[in-house]
């Protein structure tokens, strides 16, 4: 299992708490980072949102790829996985930034890419948001770009989305970046089986997660495609020492109280095609992250990771809340119930292919 954590741009998690003690500031996140690489965490994902989707679209959050670059120079191991959508990008730039935070990173960088889902955000910057299914094929085309620019000189593309005449990206990338993608939509997962390299999926129950990694295994398998590199799921923790402590923890972040921080709740379930469609409770974390019930002792959430990996889980993508602390507490009581020797898993056996 390898573990990674979300990088919080939003200034926290939770929708029903205010102050979560996560300054939006880089010094925060570049501090979490290095001392996350020091305690077990093998990788970081960043997200993209240029509104905060938590705290409310007034309060403050930072962009995801100045971000990612940023960590890339500060820290040593950590892969970073940063988020993009490809309506809020042009395909030669992004193939070209990621291939400079490769270089940067000394090959530790991938993607996670996202089709959109915040029609809001898409008015207030400028974003190409289309009907469902045309941003998954506007994302299959992107992603042929990135890697054709990443592996041939000079290159061409003609698509419906899309024109690359002739163009020229140097240096290539170190190691190829690898692709997460996460879908839950026949048109997602059907575009997903045919450019990603790893996918990713919102939170669920191990019986959830063991059936939809059977399934896109089978869909890998009869596209005539190599099987998936990892498989990942989004999940919140929370670590107590007693069961009692870990609930009452559980109580008071999902009180939910109405308000500003719902503002993006009727367009993340009505633009998305979702399995599972997450009440206000789930929704006040986000990432349907408690549904994997990562709640209680040490030795319990460790269990239930186990759970998961047996199901075909092998990367986490965690939150928390206060992060430093809770983080710490996980790497210090979790992991090495999980992870008994207490070894990361190396990036560079584990982010790309060497180009």
């Amino acid at each position: 299992m390898r573990f990674g954590y979300w990088t919080p741009l939003f200034g926290g998690w939770l929708r029903n708490v205010e102050d979560e003690d996560m300054p939006v500031t880089f010094d925060y996140v570049k501090r979490l980072a290095q001392r996350a690489e020091r305690i077990g965490f093998d990788l970081t994902l960043v997200p993209e949102l240029n509104l905060n989707d938590i705290k409310g679209t007034a309060a403050p959050s930072l962009e995801a790829w100045a971000l990612a670059a940023a960590l890339a120079a500060t820290t040593e191991r950590l892969e970073i996985m940063a988020a993009m959508r490809p309506g809020y990008h042009l395909p030669a730039v992004t193939a070209k930034q990621a291939a400079t935070i490769d270089e940067i990173s000394c090959g530790r960088f991938t993607f996670n890419v996202v089709s959109a889902w915040w029609a809001e955000e898409a008015r207030q910057y400028g974003g190409i948001f289309s009907e469902h299914d045309d941003r998954y094929a506007r994302t299959e085309e992107f992603v042929r770009i990135l890697k054709g620019l990443w592996s041939e000189t000079p290159y061409s593309f003609s698509g419906e989305y899309y024109d690359v005449q002739n163009a020229h990206l140097e240096p290539k990338p170190r190691v190829t970046p690898r692709i997460y993608a996460g879908g839950e939509s026949e048109a997602g997962k059907s575009s997903i089986t045919r450019f990603a390299d790893a996918y990713l999926t919102h939170g669920g129950t191990v019986d959830e997660l063991r059936t939809k990694i059977a399934e896109m295994r089978r869909r890998r398998e009869d596209a005539g495609a190599a099987p998936f590199e990892a498989f990942g799921m989004a999940a919140y923790v929370i670590v107590r020492e007693t069961e009692a402590e870990a609930q009452a923890e559980l109580a008071r972040i999902t009180d939910v109280q109405h308000g500003k921080a719902y503002e993006s709740y009727q367009d993340f379930i009505s633009k998305s095609q979702l399995e599972h469609v997450p009440s206000l409770e789930d929704y006040s974390v986000s990432n349907r992250g408690l549904r994997p019930g990562f709640v209680g002792t040490p030795q319990q959430v460790a269990d239930r990771i186990l759970e998961f990996e047996d199901a075909g889980v092998d990367t986490l993508l965690l939150q928390f809340s206060p992060q430093a602390e809770e983080m710490e507490r996980f790497g210090e009581q979790v992991i090495p119930l999980v992870r008994p020797t207490g070894a990361s898993v190396s990036p560079s056996a584990s982010a790309g292919s060497v180009a």
